[in-house]
Formats: C-alpha cells, sequence, structure tokens
C-alpha cells in the first residue's frame, strides 16, 4: 500500500524536493539534472517535458529512456534500506535516485557518483 502513494507522487514535486536537498548542501541544479539524466537517460528536453507533464513518479521511472547499467553498482543504505537487497524493481529505482542525490548532497564527486 505505501509504494502506491510513493508511485503516484508528481515526479515535479519530487524533483524540487531533490533539488533543493541539493542545493542546500553547496550543490547545483545542473548538478542533480546530470545525475538523474545518467541514472534515467533523459536528456534536457526529455527532463523539462516529464516536469512540465507533472507525471507521476512511476511514469517517470517507467518511460525512461534507458536506465543506465552502472545504476547497479549503486549500494549502501537509503531510510535504513540497503538498496542493493530492494526486492520490487520500481522501488529500488526510486531508491537508487534518492541515493545519488545523497551522495551528491554529500560532496561526491560527480565522476565517483557515476561509477566511473
Amino acid at each position: 500500500m505505501k509504494n502506491e502513494k510513493v508511485y503516484s507522487m508528481s515526479f515535479a514535486k519530487v524533483y524540487s524536493l531533490l533539488v533543493n536537498k541539493a542545493v542546500r548542501k553547496g550543490r547545483t541544479n545542473d548538478e542533480v539534472d546530470q545525475v538523474i539524466q545518467w541514472l534515467t537517460g533523459y536528456d534536457s528536453d526529455g527532463l523539462k517535458a516529464v516536469l512540465d507533464a507533472e507525471v507521476s513518479y512511476e511514469v517517470f521511472f517507467r518511460e525512461a529512456p534507458k536506465m543506465n547499467p552502472y545504476r547497479k553498482k549503486i549500494t549502501g543504505t537509503i531510510c535504513g534500506v540497503r538498496v542493493e537487497n530492494i526486492e520490487e524493481p520500481l522501488m529500488q529505482e526510486i531508491r537508487y535516485l534518492d541515493k545519488l542525490i545523497d551522495e551528491l548532497a554529500k560532496g561526491k564527486s560527480l565522476e565517483k557518483i557515476f561509477r566511473k
């Protein structure tokens, strides 16, 4: 039940929260966009389009152009749960994004965030 509530949230609303978190820690909106684009395959125009359309969080991930195969290298905990152990695929994608934004906010370089 709880997951459906998360899935139905507007991605535009979540996006603004992700940006605010990163900006409060000295990062930029552009860096947040780069992280989202790396993970999902959206380009700048595609990201703007989904934000303007106010799609749900679920639709944002389900219609992502190309999820990055390196996302499987993302490990660690978010909200006390290890992201690599999350069984529900959509929730795991959501938590990957949360983890990447956490890393960005903690000052990690984009190169390290992108698992290069």
